[in-house]
């Protein structure tokens, strides 16, 4: 057999991009538009009041507003959610960058991939409502979060949704990043969803003691001891089922797009390209053959390209168009 060096320059290109960008951004964080601190609460029926944070980038005289929604582990400081911000300021529109549950390190609680309750109280806050058309765009296990958002009924302003480098399917992005080749990342998110953990459990009753919990070597492991039992879900095989936006896609009431890296190593594109075999109008799915996980040459302008997508199909509206091909 003839070795194809192909597969082998574009893995190690995927992981050039997944990884570069983040140290680049620790060395030397870009200037952002000047945004002011954002809060909400909401009442969850374990928890009690839980507080959301955020950072709220208010343009005046503008009637639309990006929402954005980091992944598993990351926060409002993540460096793939400067590029929407800038997107967002070329367009002349407002921005929000929320923490999810958790996600500041307060120790109030921590979310899973189908707690959509979290982006709800975010689109009903007070310093929302001036708003008349909201785009939700989520980065990795948060656009898996923007995608159940889309399928969900709720706020009439909510116009388009995006999700870039997100996986659809739980269970199989589970097995993916617990693979002995994807070690460095498992445990780079192990590491940030310990944190969040143990300041959970600083104020709060958790399901397994700390200690334990921080020597948890899988996400599967994590999911089944930690995450299931938090939100009522027998095991990590029925958070898996029951929480996945795979099979919700068909019903998204609001226009999606989806766009992934070829060269993703954290969310391959085998395990996304898995699911998208049924029909589903209001999506349209874009691969780049280029890039890593949420991270992209500046040249092919990603972020520029969603917002004006999600700009154009917000405000186009009406019936959903005719199911594009998946690929």
């Amino acid at each position: 057999m003839i070795f194809d060096d192909s597969i082998l320059r574009m893995s190690l290109r995927g992981h050039l991009w997944t990884i570069a960008p983040r140290l680049r951004h620790r060395l030397r964080p870009p200037r952002l538009p000047e945004s002011r601190p954002w809060e909400v609460a909401l009442e969850d029926p374990r928890m009690g009041t839980v507080r959301l944070s955020g950072l709220l980038r208010e343009v005046p005289g503008s009637g639309e507003i990006l929402v954005m929604v980091h992944g598993l582990g990351g926060s409002t400081e993540s460096h793939y959610l400067s590029g929407g911000v800038k997107a967002a300021e070329a367009a002349g529109i407002s921005s929000l960058r929320v923490n999810l549950r958790g996600s500041a390190r307060r120790g109030e609680d921590f979310f899973h991939a189908g707690l959509t309750a979290d982006l709800h109280a975010a689109l009903a806050s007070a310093e929302l409502r001036r708003y008349e058309r909201i785009y939700v765009l989520g980065y990795s296990l948060g656009g898996h979060l923007t995608l159940r958002l889309g399928t969900d009924e709720g706020d009439p302003r909510l116009a388009a949704v995006a999700a870039i480098c997100s996986p659809l399917d739980l269970a199989l992005s589970q097995r993916e990043i617990d693979s002995p080749s994807r070690w460095p990342y498992r445990r780079y998110l192990l590491r940030s969803l310990g944190e969040i953990y143990l300041a959970v459990a600083a104020r709060h009753p958790v399901p397994v003691p700390v200690a334990e919990a921080l020597r948890i070597p899988t996400i599967l492991e994590w999911d089944d001891r930690v995450v299931a039992p938090r939100h009522g879900f027998k095991d990590a095989g029925d958070y898996y089922a029951r929480a996945s936006v795979a099979p919700r896609l068909p019903d998204l009431r609001v226009p999606a797009l989806l766009l992934n890296s070829e060269w993703d190593p954290m969310v391959p594109a085998r395990a996304v390209r898995a699911v998208l075999t049924h029909p589903a109008p209001r999506l349209q799915v874009r691969w780049i053959a280029g890039g890593g996980h949420v991270a992209f040459p500046r040249a092919l302008a990603v972020d520029e390209e969603v917002v004006g997508w999600l700009r154009n199909e917000g405000a186009r509206g009406g019936a959903p168009p005719a199911a594009r091909p998946a690929g």
